[in-house]
């Protein structure tokens, strides 16, 4: 009995070992041959990461697990991902394992974790998921032969936390299903059995662009009866859940050699009321378990007939209620005398022929109904859409009734009676006589409130008539913060805006008694300083403010008070154009610092940077106020502002814009040509001036005469050429030219040419000795201004100059005194011999000693001659 013990455990151990070594022995060929037997049969290339053999976690199967495991496609879709899965685990027999390559791999169950499908089908029908390989065996086997295995044999499958995606361009149709999470069992080994699934996901569907279901919850529990011979399935017992809305449903699907044929019928199991609110999703229906409800409401359908390239199955599917009604308990109003009547249907399988017809919708809060009806033919081709809505609304009693989320709560009456008929085709080729709009909708006391706008607006009245090609806003009256407008217009192509991506055309009449720009500027105040501190350097910029490019409107605006920042302008008048991302300004003119300013000129938001190009016209603008209010004309001449008077200017400039709008300086270039009236300055208002005039004795800048005084300037990069121009202070001529920046820094020469009375005693001692027309010299001074304006530098020449002068003035001094005693040495001068005798004598004596010099040279020579 123990040698029978010994040998049974040795087998056992020996069994064990041969298990644990024998993945370790065969695990490379066994991957290889599963790649090799998959990539047999499909015409796709079938790869994963890693995979792991076991044959004890599921013994006495075979237990392999994949990582990364994907399905790449080869033409026509060479290179997408059909299928890409984190983790794959596969349970095969024993036996799977020693098959040859060639042979078909049998699978008996397998699990697929965090997987992603993305199933494409191109413009001419061909599907990126049909990747299997055509059998190569074409002997056909007789009709009454069954098989005997189906080739790939499993009695469970899992998909977990994965998503499907299914984008069919021919079909104009897109499907997306997350968070899919689906499970089913039987028996595919067998010609008649059950498959018993659970699925749960996230659904959304579009055709044709348009979004018919976005984000339904959608449950299934579904048996299926599976006739594998016939290809026939069959749904047994199912239940499904539309968001929370239950379906009953039964029928079948049979794939058929050249297409697919469908019988498929649906209902609610129940007509109560709250099926109605079970269909609208959770997050806005909220909790539905308390409300009261009141009337029927069902979802009936029929799907059936033959799938093919060429048709869909024919659909009648019905959704009704009458008399209904709902009140939830926390909420003051019930919702009363609710019908709808819905209809989708196609009687005939084409695609084209499906439509939707809406009859009789209505609902009433308090004494307010309002009620709509329409239809949609035409659904894939050219839809053709007819609609009419008419009612009355209280908007306050839209949350009292329903429990809609507002961070502000609605208020206003809405009251509306609309027609519109058109088709997608007109409204894309703006083909007026196909397109038919009449009827008129009215808002009173409609308070608007948003994070996007700094007050609430309060419209006190709006009415906007409609009519086939326009709508005409016949009138608007509103308030926000301390501001009014009135409006009226019209916008033409509303429908194209809408439901076509076309531009949103326009033109308004905008009047105002008072209009505050703070108004409508939102701060930002979304971050702290200390969280700023906190921010990362690499952080994203925010995008600058940007012109929407749908819009091409304009307004005339006439507003009687402007207020921005500090500024206050009054009787503004002008057009505003907006197109293709710019602001156009066009004539614009408004009363501002006493004198009047006109605009002209364009802002551009479609680079990443807005760019702006303006001219001013400045007429009569009280120097003073203009240069301490507006930073521009500071930095334009900062020394105007110790200047008093008035001023008329032409600039143009150009330059990019900060995030905020305002004009970033550094960039600005342009022109200017000032011209000043005034007759005062201040220099005690400028340091810089302030110091020339305490430099200069002889000038006393207060009374500087700066009337009619016209200059030119040009400004680049943020530097400002001033070009030389002349002024007069009394006798003295000035000249006045150099350059500034934008950054405060300034470099200027004065050049005075100063009479030479002015500069000292000394100077006035020596010019009383020069006769009369000599003492009208001028010397040149130049005075030298650098620095900023902050602390700025004020160097001159006059020392120097004086210097200099009194040098000349020495010299000509001698000079006219030589000449003059010269002359009157040689008898210049004749003078009246009664009133010169002393003179004379004195002459005498002098011609005498000269002529003694040379007269004795002359008697030398004559008594040499003589003695000769």
């Amino acid at each position: 009995m123990k040698k029978i013990y010994k040998i049974g455990l040795t087998v056992i151990a020996t069994l064990f070992i041969i298990l644990i070594s024998v993945p370790f022995l065969f695990q490379d060929k066994i991957v290889a041959l599963v790649k090799k037997t998959v990539n047999n049969n499909i015409t796709a290339e079938f790869n994963f990461s890693d995979a792991n053999l076991s044959l004890i976690r599921d013994f006495p199967n075979a237990s392999v697990q994949l990582s990364n495991v994907s399905i790449i496609n080869d033409k026509p879709f060479k290179g997408d991902t059909l299928l890409y899965a984190k983790d794959v685990s596969l349970e095969l027999k024993l036996t799977e394992l020693f098959k040859k390559s060639s042979e078909q791999l049998n699978i008996k169950s397998f699990e697929i974790e965090n997987a992603k499908v993305n199933v494409l089908v191109n413009e001419i029908g061909i599907a990126n998921y049909d990747i299997a390989k055509p059998s190569e065996n074409k002997d056909t086997t007789e009709s009454n032969e069954e098989p005997s295995n189906f080739g790939v044999s499993f009695n469970s499958y899992k998909i977990s936390n994965s998503e499907i995606i299914y984008d069919d361009k021919k079909g104009k149709i897109q499907l997306s299903l997350t968070d899919f999470n689906h499970s089913g069992s039987g028996d595919f080994s067998q010609s008649n059995s059950e498959l018993k699934t659970e699925t749960s996901t996230v659904v959304s569907y579009g055709m044709d662009n348009t979004s018919y279901v976005k984000n339904q919850k959608l449950e299934l529990d579904a048996i299926l009866g599976m006739d594998l011979v016939n290809k026939k399935f069959s749904f047994q017992k199912n239940e499904a859940k539309i968001n929370n809305l239950p379906l009953v449903f039964d029928g079948f699907v049979q794939i058929n050699k050249n297409n697919q044929e469908v019988a498929i019928n649906f209902k609610t199991p129940t007509s109560d009321f709250k099926n109605f609110l079970a269909l609208i999703p959770e997050q806005y229906a909220k909790n539905i378990s308390s409300v009261k409800t009141s009337g029927d409401f069902s979802v009936a359908g029929k799907i059936n007939g033959i799938v093919d390239n060429n048709h869909i199955p024919k659909l009648d599917i019905v959704v009704a209620s009458s008399n209904a009604s709902f009140k939830y308990p926390d909420l003051p109003k019930a919702v009363n005398n609710i019908h709808l009547n819905m209809q989708l249907k196609n009687d005939t399988g084409k695609t084209e022929d499906t439509f939707v017809r809406f009859d009789n919708i209505a609902f009433k809060i308090d004494e307010d109904t309002f009620s709509g009806n329409g239809s949609v033919y035409n659904l894939t081709s050219n839809p053709l859409i007819n609609a009419r809505v008419n009612g009355t609304l209280n908007l306050a009693n839209i949350n009292k009734a329903y429990p809609i989320d507002l961070k502000n709560e609605l208020s206003g009456i809405l009251k509306a009676n609309l027609h519109s008929k058109f088709d997608i085709k007109a409204i894309q080729n703006n083909t007026l006589e196909r397109i038919k709009n009449d009827g008129n909708i009215e808002v009173s006391d409609f308070v608007f409130s948003s994070e996007d706008v700094v007050n609430p607006l309060h419209i006190k009245n709006t009415k906007i008539k409609f009519t086939p090609t326009t709508a005409s806003l016949t009138k608007f009256e509103a308030t926000t913060g301390k501001s009014d407008l009135n409006a009226n217009g019209t916008l033409k192509n509303v429908l194209g805006f809408l439901l076509s991506n076309q531009k949103l055309q326009g033109n308004f009449n905008v009047n105002s008694t008072n209009f505050y720009v703070s108004d409508f500027m939102q701060e930002n105040t979304s971050e702290s300083p200390e969280k700023k501190e906190d921010t990362p350097t690499d952080e994203k910029p925010t995008e600058s403010l940007k012109i929407p490019a749908f819009l091409d409107c304009s307004v005339t605006a006439d507003a009687k008070t402007v207020h921005y920042d500090n500024l206050t302008l009054n009787n503004v008048k002008g057009q505003l154009l907006l197109k293709d991302e710019k602001a156009i300004l066009k004539n614009v003119n408004a009363d501002i610092f006493k004198g009047r300013i006109a605009l002209n000129g364009e802002v551009d938001t479609k680079q990443k940077t807005p760019k702006f190009n303006m001219d001013l016209g400045i007429k009569s603008f009280d120097i003073s106020q203009s240069f301490t209010s507006l930073d521009l004309l500071q930095s334009l001449s900062p020394i105007a502002g110790a200047m008093d008077g008035k001023l008329n200017s032409e600039i143009n400039l150009s330059g990019s814009l900060n995030k905020d709008f305002t004009p970033n300086l550094t960039s600005i270039s342009g022109n200017a040509l000032a011209e000043l009236l005034t007759t005062k300055i201040n220099p005690k208002n400028t340091k810089a001036l302030s110091l020339l005039n305490d430099k200069l004795s002889f000038i006393d800048l207060n009374k500087l005469d700066l009337s009619d005084i016209k200059t030119h300037l040009s400004f680049k990069e943020g530097q400002v050429q001033v070009k030389p121009f002349n002024l007069k202070y009394k006798d003295i001529g000035i000249n006045i030219g150099g350059s500034h920046g934008f950054d405060q820094s300034m470099n200027y020469n004065v050049t005075l040419d100063v009479p030479a009375k002015y500069l000292g005693s000394e100077v006035q001692g020596l010019l009383s000795k020069l006769s009369t027309k000599d003492q009208n010299i001028t010397v040149p001074v130049t005075a030298n201004i650098t620095g900023n304006m902050t602390s700025p530098s004020v160097t001159t020449d006059l020392s120097s100059s004086v210097s200099k002068l009194t040098q000349k003035l020495v010299q000509q001094q001698k000079d006219n005194l030589v000449n003059n005693t010269i002359g009157k040495l040689l008898g210049g001068n004749k003078k009246d011999s009664s009133k010169t005798k002393g003179t004379d004598k004195t002459v005498k004596k002098v011609t005498d000693v000269l002529g003694g010099l040379f007269g004795k040279k002359k008697k030398k020579e004559e008594k040499k001659e003589g003695g000769n």
